[in-house]
């Protein structure tokens, strides 16, 4: 993730600024609304029919313990690919809006703060100032890869 000149979409939640690697990045689409699957964690949202395979959609904002919005034209899914030992998993990210691509050098990543026990920071990649904002840059295989590496992308029937 912290390798020289890597190239990283940034988007927000409330006011603050986010980063994934944009080699991850399979597409951005507008929102629309995902299949409940009963059970499932709160931040599980669903799944969504893409091109004929079944993509699970974690609302990032309830991931991340933060004040739920409601979703808009505005609202964004970010599809990424995720590595786990089960393989590549595509998975959407539901977001307030999408920003930019920026390149950030390695040598401006900074490690995350030990913030101590209470919280958990091993999924934050880094740290790094861009125009004037702090990025979190996300790990995103340790954020959200184990809750989805089970699930497998089950093809659709032509007709569904």
């Amino acid at each position: 993730m912290t390798r020289a000149g890597n190239q990283v979409l940034t988007f927000t939640l409330g006011e603050e600024t986010y980063g994934v690697d944009i080699l991850r990045v399979q597409e951005i689409r507008g929102w629309s609304p995902v299949t409940r699957i009963p059970q499932s964690q709160a931040h599980m949202l669903g799944v969504l029919n893409l091109r004929g395979s079944i993509v699970p959609i974690v609302d990032l904002r309830m991931r991340f313990s933060l004040p739920r919005a409601e979703y808009t034209p505005l609202t964004v899914i970010i599809v990424l690919s995720l590595e786990s030992p089960q393989g590549r998993r595509d998975c959407g990210l539901v977001v307030d809006g999408v920003s930019d691509v920026v390149d950030v050098p390695a040598a401006d990543v900074k490690p995350a703060p030990d913030l101590g026990r209470q919280v958990s920071t091993e999924f934050i990649a880094g740290l790094a100032a861009v125009a004037g904002r702090m990025v979190m840059l996300l790990d995103i295989d340790r954020l959200i890869g184990g809750e989805v590496a089970g699930a497998t992308s089950l093809p659709v029937a032509a007709n569904a």
